[in-house]
């Protein structure tokens, strides 16, 4: 059983994987990642550690597995297909890239708006969604 695991990236990839919906940078990685673990930044790192120094700043990551009740997901492979669905086209709506799989009827009466962006969205209510596909 693994408790935690701690990583250094690129500190952009950090905000990427941390990122809270409505967050610029909260996106598919951002929900794939906190949908199964909780994602804590804990601190950055400047080029000035390294030698030699990198063009990049970088930031050390805990992901914390989250136990496979609070998941609550019960086929991951069509739960990654909606969220890569969903972040398709970054601007359109859940209505449009989500056509296939979801009608803007199904995910209204899941309490979520068919005409939202999917960066405005939780991972619960990705879950939701992927339930209801």
């Amino acid at each position: 059983h693994i408790r935690d695991m701690h990583f250094m990236l690129q500190k952009e990839v950090v905000e990427r994987m941390a990122a809270p919906p409505g967050n610029r940078t909260y996106g598919r990685l951002s929900v794939m990642l906190q949908a199964w673990c909780r994602v804590q930044r804990l601190f950055d790192i400047g080029p000035g550690a390294f030698r030699p120094a990198p063009k990049v700043d970088s930031s050390i990551v805990r992901l914390e597995p989250l136990p496979d009740e609070a998941v609550g997901i019960a086929d991951p492979e069509r739960f990654a297909r909606l969220v890569r669905a969903a972040f398709g086209q970054r601007r359109k709506t859940l209505r449009n890239n989500l056509k296939g799989l979801l009608d803007a009827e199904r995910i209204a009466a899941l309490g979520i708006d068919p005409g939202a962006r999917p960066e405005t969205l939780s991972v619960e209510d990705f879950k939701r969604l992927a339930g209801a596909a």
